[in-house]
């Protein structure tokens, strides 16, 4: 297999996660960054990867793959032993379920075309954008930890090893602490976090280890 190549940008979200799972299989990558804030994104090169324009974009062996779960799905199917998706068609359910409360529901609107265009909904843009974070996050957040009080106590989301819902998790928590979404009243999630910044894979692909120099 050729080294893969990842073209994402820092603080994105969806290639978060795919800089966490590509850790998490063991695979060296090269990184490409596309620049949200400059447009990149939209630019004719980034379009002919990814026609919705979004990151991130990984190439395998002269495939072009998008959409970070499916991403996540395609090299969990490339490396089972792994464990981003547990054995049984149940307990995959439960992790897939837990994976789309944050990338379904929490992310589509929180991102950064969304938000853009609340903040410009009335005059004091920042504090919208503000609100809109501790009350969509918040709230997400609020439902994984009910969800997650579903299941016996464990290290992480499901189970003792990382799972594509961590995955989905740590990305969206790192937003909440950056936009300072208490957290106080979310035990078990407190917990996950804890033990993932513990891992190799997850400190690695931590957006301050991929933030522009200089």
């Amino acid at each position: 297999m050729t080294t893969p190549v990842l073209y994402d940008y820092w603080r994105s979200s969806a290639a978060y996660r795919v800089r966490i799972a590509l850790g998490l299989c063991g695979l060296d990558y090269k990184g490409v960054s596309v620049n949200l804030l400059e447009g990149e994104h939209r630019g004719d090169a980034h379009m002919a990867r990814n026609p919705q324009g979004f990151v991130p974009a990984l190439e395998i062996d002269g495939q072009m793959m998008t959409q970070s779960l499916p991403i996540i799905e395609y090299l969990h199917e490339m490396h089972p032993n792994v464990g981003l998706l547990p054995a049984t068609p149940l307990d995959r359910q439960r992790v897939r379920a837990l994976s789309n409360a944050i990338a379904m529901d929490i992310h589509p609107v929180c991102n950064l075309g969304v938000v853009k265009y609340a903040m410009g909904l009335g005059e004091d843009g920042d504090q919208i954008r503000l609100d809109w974070f501790h009350h969509f996050i918040g709230n997400g957040l609020a439902a994984y930890e009910r969800m997650l009080a579903q299941n016996a106590p464990s290290d992480f989301s499901f189970g003792d090893v990382p799972t594509m819902a961590d995955i989905c998790l740590m990305p969206q928590l790192y937003n909440a602490r950056r936009w300072e979404v208490d957290l106080s009243n979310m035990p078990r999630i407190l917990t996950v976090e804890e033990n993932c910044n513990r891992n190799a894979a997850f400190q690695a692909a931590h957006p301050d280890q991929h933030a522009p120099q200089g």
